[in-house]
């Protein structure tokens, strides 16, 4: 049996947004630095979002890339299924801008220095920082969001589900828990 606990609506999403395009102002004395790169698939649709808040709030326009980090994964050779792979675009210079890393959920870390490794094909940005939706704890890596829209203290047996309106139909996070079957004797 299977539990499914929502823990953000479309509007909850939405404001949470905001308020991390806020805090990326109040946090930058150089909006005109700033740089957006979203991580496949749903990093990348965030990234995009955030951008049409940041534009709004700067009266500018922020800079978007893309990455795919299927190939930089540390576990690219023991996986059994075959990475979707998805093309990356960075179509500006890294140098001296503060490039903000866009994921949907942080977990262990990995997919976050998976990206910031394949972020340095393109240059060496000034700063790098991490915006994500979710956090939900159970790091590997010694990594921490800047910008974070929710903390979810999860079991690591549970899932965190995003579901975004561009790919899905609908803007929700959910938490999914299998529940053991009991049995009587």
């Amino acid at each position: 049996m299977t539990a499914v606990k929502t823990v953000l609506d479309r509007d909850d999403m939405r404001r949470t947004l905001v308020r991390i395009a806020h805090e990326v102002v109040e946090k930058n004395a150089e909006p005109e630095l700033l740089a957006l790169v979203g991580i496949h698939r749903r990093g990348a649709l965030l990234a995009a979002r955030l951008k049409q808040l940041l534009d709004d709030l700067l009266d500018a326009d922020v800079p978007q890339g893309t990455l795919d980090i299927s190939f930089y994964r540390d576990d690219v050779a023991t996986r059994t299924d075959q990475p979707v792979v998805h093309a990356s675009h960075v179509p500006f210079d890294l140098r001296g801008r503060t490039v903000i890393i866009v994921d949907d959920v942080l977990f262990t870390g990995r997919t976050v220095r998976a990206a910031m490794e394949a972020l340095g094909d393109y240059g060496r940005a000034g700063k790098i920082q991490l915006a994500v939706l979710a956090d939900r704890g159970h790091r590997e890596l010694p990594i921490r969001p800047d910008y974070v829209g929710k903390n979810l203290p999860t079991a690591r047996s549970e899932r965190v589900n995003v579901r975004l309106d561009e790919l899905d139909g609908e803007d929700l996070v959910t938490i999914t828990v299998e529940e053991a079957a009991w049995t009587t004797s």
